[in-house]
């Protein structure tokens, strides 16, 4: 009987830890859907950015506030949760506190003292998050995108912090061989006093449920991360590892386009010659993107690693503006589309049916990416290096190299450079008059 409670602790650890493994074996799967790209050079930039970046969070301090907040929390979290560590091995091997047994009393008073103070700041930070997402109600938390499931999980994640970090201090405040230390209690000692008319038996069962809920409380956060915005607490790291290292604003060519070029420009070249004996004939490959398997892996990270902050719609010239444009809509539905090929390939037995439908038309429209400046505010603003635009400009390609679909003012000047060499409709032979004119 005596190994009960054991056994119910290793049952939950492996169902919490093998559900939140499948997801993201799932979550992996997705990703590949997307084409393959090659991401191997600069390493040493690609380390860097990723350390100060998504460790250092050098680009959430650009607005102040919100960055010291999101630091507290993001660094009070992690730290306070090295306590799980411990944890584990209570839960695994029944013992109590198993830090005081291989720690120095005035280091683990040293190491838990830290981690209630840093409780108490996630406290405040996380009750000053929830006052500027439904009290002051700031505006980029507001847009249309932002209503139903995007809304609820944001509250969501800031009611988990808060029952985490109380059933923490609760879990300290009734452990009286803890507090009876005399290290560590700088926080619980203040608590203790709301428990000193129960017996010691109640406050051992109060203890207790506060360590169970606890640890089955950080296990269900841990799995609810798959379906939420906050999978970027995990995936900041990779994303800003793999995040574009060269120049914003810089077109990456299509090797079947530069090839043809190629072949225009050789004077020795015969454009009809037929292909090589044995030769097999490649299909033609897809100019652009219309859907998400045609976007490429760093894309498809790019959208699950959307925080929905929302800092690059509020930087957006074209939205502020009233266009219909919402980069963040962008990178949130191109996510919506992944996981719902990711369901229709569940759903038939690891095999894609064709559902009928695209990310171009079902769930961004002409009109959006055409709103676009190509100016790269967002790409700027946002503070793990995702990169809406590059789906923008691949779906742009889609649209005028295999729909021929781009605007008259567009086509316009295509056929202007085309004919004359330059976007306006004269003749090169009349460039020159407005000089002659008086």
């Amino acid at each position: 009987m005596q190994y009960i409670p054991n056994i119910l602790f290793l049952i939950i650890l492996v169902l919490g830890v093998g559900y939140f493994t499948l997801n993201i074996k799932k979550l992996i799967r997705n990703i590949k859907l997307g084409r393959a790209v090659d991401a191997s050079d600069n390493k040493s930039e690609r380390w860097r950015n990723m350390a100060r970046i998504a460790l250092g969070q050098s680009k959430m301090v650009k607005r102040p506030i919100a960055g010291f907040l999101h630091i507290v929390v993001y660094v009070g979290f992690i730290i306070i949760n090295i306590e799980v560590l411990e944890i584990i091995i209570d839960g695994l091997f029944g013992t109590h506190r198993i830090g005081l047994k291989v720690l120095p009393e005035s280091v683990y008073g040293f190491l838990i003292g830290s981690f209630e103070i840093l409780a108490v700041l996630v406290l405040v930070s996380v009750v000053i998050f929830w006052l500027r997402r439904n009290v002051i109600k700031l505006k980029r938390f507001l847009s249309s995108e932002m209503k139903g499931w995007p809304k609820s999980d944001g509250n969501i994640i800031l009611y988990f912090e808060v029952v985490l970090m109380c059933l923490f201090l609760v879990m300290n405040a009734t452990d009286t061989t803890f507090q009876n230390l005399g290290h560590g209690n700088v926080i619980s000692q203040f608590i203790a006093p709301w428990f000193s008319s129960l017996s010691e038996g109640t406050l051992h069962v109060i203890e207790r449920t506060a360590w169970w809920i606890h640890i089955a409380g950080i296990l269900v956060f841990l799995n609810y991360l798959y379906f939420s915005k906050h999978l970027h607490i995990l995936l900041a790291f990779p994303n800003t590892y793999f995040g574009s290292v060269q120049p914003k604003g810089k077109f990456n060519n299509l090797e079947a386009v530069t090839n043809e070029v190629k072949l225009m420009m050789d004077p020795n070249a015969d454009p009809f010659a037929a292909a090589p004996e044995g030769a097999e004939e490649e299909e033609p490959a897809k100019f652009g993107a219309s859907d998400v398997m045609d976007l490429n892996q760093i894309q498809l990270l790019n959208a699950y690693t959307c925080t929905e902050c929302g800092r690059c719609t509020s930087a957006c010239p074209a939205n502020l503006t009233g266009k219909k444009l919402s980069p963040r809509k962008i990178m949130m539905d191109t996510r919506d589309r992944l996981e719902e090929v990711g369901k229709n390939i569940d759903a038939n037995g690891g095999e894609f049916k064709d559902d009928g439908k695209q990310l171009l038309g079902d769930y961004i429209t002409n009109e959006e990416l055409w709103a676009c400046t190509t100016c790269n505010a967002c790409v700027e603003e946002c503070p793990v290096s995702i990169n809406p635009l590059s789906i923008i400009l691949e779906m742009r390609r889609y649209l005028v190299m295999e729909q021929s679909a781009a605007p008259m003012e567009l086509n316009n000047m295509m056929t202007n450079i085309e004919n004359n060499g330059a976007p306006w409709p004269y003749n090169q032979m009349d460039r020159l008059n407005w000089a002659n004119e008086e």
